[in-house]
């Protein structure tokens, strides 16, 4: 493992950053103190910083040489709204939000690199560092894009990084193509005829018309889809009723997620389920609204940047620590934004064996510092390899 021994010498001050950071988590849009140490942090390193992307957004640009070339370095910010259960001194001082996917490590590392290369200038080119709010839930990335990210801060490709449990310390999967899934939301409402429980055959039962929905939607992964392309249709809110036993209610709320990789995928089961709605309304006399909400598109990997990143963890960790057939995840990532205007690469860091089986988003979750030095000279080395002088 070719950790850089400057960065290494610095592992201390990292973890302090991280404690830092885990110990005061902010919400989406809300990152006003993270993001007040990551401008100081990368102004006291010479680096050129820019704020008010997004709101709590910071970019730092690192200029050296003449080449016209420039990448782009992301790293997340935000907390959840999870209360923490960890009892470690750096556990979080703010009940309710917690740094439990690992932002605060992600964080940590990037500056740990815009450090590195701020004192070794030997590459040939700019470096954009972009530390971004809201991944979480409100799309920080688009709306940076939409406020004119890569107008202002041109680059040609730009680079990812997540921690993942259940992987082992010491070693990357990079995925060739699709790594992440969209995250696409649905209401669907279904208006009936309100009865006297007693009485069914007077009304038009909307939660019998919604428990054959249910089931009917099932049947749009297992026969409306090529059985190789992958896709989660799942229901988890069905709601109805609640005034009295003997009321049939006249309307019933059904909500879900679907998640898949492919743009053409959703368009076939957005397609499918309003056609689903619409027999199983008429079959039962009801009316069936869908509302299909595209959210966080699937993040995809372009082949050469994956190829290029895969050279790159290779010489850093050896061959057989660069997994590149590792199945890609259901959980969906806002930096698919990024990939959508950039060619680029989003790869996953080994975070450990996740031990009782403490995975992201989990209220005993911790980023593990043994890390950070790692990932910080992954960045280094592929900015060296990308600006090579």
């Amino acid at each position: 493992m070719n950790v850089l021994p400057e960065i290494f010498t610095k592992r201390d001050e990292l973890v302090a950053l991280r404690h830092d950071l885990h110990a005061h988590p902010e919400l989406a849009f809300q990152e006003q103190r993270t993001s007040d140490r990551v401008a100081a942090f990368l102004a006291a390193q010479g680096i050129a910083v820019h704020r008010g992307l997004a709101g709590t957004g910071v970019v730092g640009v690192l200029k050296c040489g003449d080449s016209p070339r420039a990448i782009g370095l992301r790293a997340d910010m935000d907390a959840l709204p999870v209360r923490e259960q960890n009892l470690f001194p750096h556990r979080s001082k703010h009940d309710g939000r917690m740094h439990a996917c690992g932002h605060d490590g992600h964080t940590a590392m990037l500056l740990g690199a815009a450090q590195y290369l701020a004192a070794h200038p030997d590459f040939d080119g700019t470096v954009v560092f972009i530390f971004q709010p809201a991944e979480e839930s409100d799309g920080g990335a688009r709306v940076m894009i939409e406020q004119g990210l890569f107008q202002l801060y041109p680059v040609d490709a730009v680079f990812g990084m997540h921690n993942w449990p259940g992987l082992p310390a010491g070693q990357f999967a990079v995925h060739s193509g699709p790594v992440m899934a969209c995250a696409d939301q649905f209401d669907i409402l279904l208006r009936g005829h309100g009865a006297h429980a007693a009485m069914p055959h007077q009304g038009r039962d909307p939660l019998l018309a919604g428990a054959a929905l249910v089931q009917a939607l099932q049947s749009v992964v297992s026969r409306r889809l090529d059985p190789l392309d992958s896709a989660v249709l799942s229901i988890t809110q069905f709601f109805a009723g609640g005034e009295a036993y003997n009321i049939i209610p006249a309307e019933a709320r059904i909500g879900g997620t679907v998640r898949t990789f492919k743009p053409e995928v959703e368009d076939a089961i957005e397609a499918a389920m309003e056609h689903i709605c619409a027999g199983v309304a008429a079959a039962h006399g009801v009316q069936a609204t869908l509302d299909y909400r595209r959210g966080y598109p699937p993040t995809v990997n372009s082949q050469a940047e994956a190829a290029l990143c895969q050279d790159v963890l290779s010489d850093l960790v050896g061959a057989p620590n660069v997994l590149t057939d590792a199945a890609p995840s259901m959980g969906a990532e806002d930096f698919s934004y990024m990939l959508r205007e950039k060619p680029g690469c989003y790869v996953w860091i080994g975070n450990g064996l996740a031990e009782g089986g403490c995975m992201l988003h989990n209220p005993h979750y911790d980023f593990n510092d043994a890390i950070l030095p790692l990932g910080s000279s992954y960045w280094v080395r592929l900015v060296q390899k990308l600006l090579a002088n």
